[in-house]
């Protein structure tokens, strides 16, 4: 009887191992250990979900049972959470709370991490900041070379994003010096830039939204942010929904599944419905077959197809700008949006079509003329986008050949224009059988 039982307890343990081989269970790390002990002494009962690492996604959160609609997938106490009201009951509270002109929530919640984080053994939140990651992929951590490969709508916010996190730094300065007589060191290498950036990515790509009260100390700057310990391990994905807010009853905050989920899989929340730019730009990861990933089309790609010589042209752009479509013109997996198809539509009309430019941005169909070159147009735009992607693709791959160093975030901008050609190839496929039926 005992040899079945061991034969039936291997049989039992294989099986386990096999539906948890997408995750490699992490509880057991000291780094973990640490944290649910901390979390269990600020009165998180836990949970069902334990820290696995995982091939596609990284670090998550898999849960040790099957979870159903309408699930409590985790409940994390106030006492948990770190806000403003945190920072403001720390050493720090005071020199915020005379400064002017007052700080922002933002900045007080940068400057205690980098407070904590610099305490080192003595943070009573160092079992929280061991799990944060050390270093980030949003593009203000990206380098020059890295970020001029990005497509070019991106490529321009990440630039506004350093240039956002810079001056943030520069304007905070003064308040960081007014903090020396906490510290033994000098300020200055303590609160650097590098401190910032890291503190800024924490907060902007792993906060929750938490609406807190008005501050006279802090700057009119809506104070929404949260950070949550243990919740935040858990990872997006586009295909799952999720309600998620905070219980005055309970006094934690709670997400609730709208999925199933099976047990030793990972556990998803939301979000948000984004595009994969935005995803890269606001949390430095891409989802791959993300329903809500779209390519966009510059106005300047727009208008290689429009002969300078239409003397309408110049009409044509100001009543699109007018109107707002000479923004967001995108590609999708179901092919050209219909702003797209708009805006060429309106760019299409012949001399003696001009006066029908209202019907057409109300979507009408002012001739088969118009809607074939628009239609030849539109498949022109998708395959020199295609030619495109698939150029920065090579100066990648050549890329990550020659520096090593960078081989991770280039990757990360390898899988955007993959997922960009794909849905460039479905909507080349999608104008091909729409021509045919045409």
């Amino acid at each position: 009887m005992k040899k079945s039982k061991g034969r039936t307890g291997r049989k039992r343990r294989r099986k386990h191992l096999q539906s948890s081989l997408d995750g490699v269970n992490c509880s057991y790390k000291l780094e973990c250990i640490k944290l649910k002990k901390w979390l269990k002494d600020r009165g998180f009962e836990g949970s069902n979900l334990r820290p696995a690492e995982f091939c596609d996604t990284g670090r998550g959160l898999m849960t040790t049972k099957a979870l159903q609609v309408r699930d409590l997938i985790i409940s994390l106490p106030e006492k948990c959470l770190l806000t403003t009201g945190t920072v403001l009951s720390s050493c720090l509270g005071e020199y915020i709370m005379k400064w002017k002109p007052p700080v922002s929530p933002l900045i007080a919640l940068c400057t205690f991490l980098i407070a904590e984080k610099h305490a080192g053994e003595k943070s009573l939140w160092k079992p929280y900041l061991d799990v944060l990651p050390k270093t980030y992929t949003c593009p203000v951590c990206l380098e020059h070379d890295v970020v001029s490969l990005l497509p070019e709508p991106l490529r321009k916010k990440a630039q506004e994003q350093r240039m956002t996190v810079h001056e943030l730094y520069m304007s905070s300065k003064a308040f960081f010096s007014s903090l020396q007589p906490l510290f033994a060191e000098n300020i200055g290498t303590i609160f650097n830039y590098s401190a910032l950036e890291w503190a800024w990515c924490t907060v902007n790509t792993r906060t929750i939204y938490m609406k807190h009260s008005q501050r006279e100390c802090f700057s009119l700057e809506p104070d929404v942010y949260a950070l949550a310990p243990y919740l935040d391990l858990l990872n997006h994905s586009p295909n799952v929904q999720v309600k998620a807010a905070f219980n005055e009853q309970t006094r934690s905050y709670e997400i609730w599944t709208n999925s199933q989920c099976k047990k030793y899989e990972e556990v998803f929340i939301c979000y948000g419905p984004h595009d994969n730019q935005r995803l890269l730009l606001e949390y430095g990861f891409v989802a791959i077959n993300n329903p809500h990933s779209s390519v966009y089309v510059s106005s300047d790609t727009l208008l290689r197809y429009f002969p300078p010589q239409d003397k309408q042209r110049n009409a044509k752009l100001s009543i699109l700008k007018d109107h707002d479509f000479l923004e967001n013109l995108t590609f999708g997996w179901d092919g050209p949006s219909w702003r797209l198809l708009t805006a060429l539509k309106l760019l299409s009309l012949g001399a003696d079509e001009f006066t029908c430019w209202k019907r057409t941005l109300r979507g009408d169909v002012i001739s088969a003329r118009n809607e074939q070159q628009t239609l030849n147009i539109t498949a022109k735009i998708c395959h020199f986008l295609i030619e495109e992607t698939q150029h920065v693709l090579l100066q990648i791959s050549q890329l990550k050949r020659k520096k090593e160093n960078l081989k991770n975030h280039l990757a990360l901008v390898e899988a955007l224009h993959l997922e960009d050609l794909n849905i460039l190839q479905k909507s080349a496929e999608i104008l091909c059988n729409l021509n045919v039926a045409t």
